[in-house]
């Protein structure tokens, strides 16, 4: 398996592109070589079985920026004294989030 994931490498990609996954249980046997990107645990969310579970030809985007507003509002207190000044926070938190998709355009 090793081999045969160096050899899927472009050659101008370097070999520290390979990324080994260990999941506990399991036997050599049952272990396999996936070409992309192995999730350990499937997502669910609200809706996720509506949902569909293949995708052709799909879009993908890789980012190099985070598309989250940050834990500021974990380690900040603001206080108001009315809906307005909140709104504004929030409106400001979207632009900030806006921006960034910007970028990627």
């Amino acid at each position: 398996m090793v081999v045969d994931a160096v050899l899927m490498l472009d050659e101008l990609l370097p070999l520290n592109m390979i990324g080994v996954k260990k999941v506990t249980g399991g036997s050599l046997e049952e272990s396999r070589l996936v070409s992309g990107v192995a999730f350990k645990k499937t997502f669910s969310y609200a809706g996720f079985e509506m949902q569909q579970k293949k995708y052709t030809n799909p879009k993908i985007a890789i980012l190099n920026i985070e598309l989250e507003l940050k834990a500021e509002r974990d380690n900040a207190e603001v206080r108001l004294d009315n809906v307005a000044e909140y709104q504004k926070i929030v409106d400001a938190e979207w632009s900030i989030l806006y921006d960034k998709l910007d970028t990627l355009h």
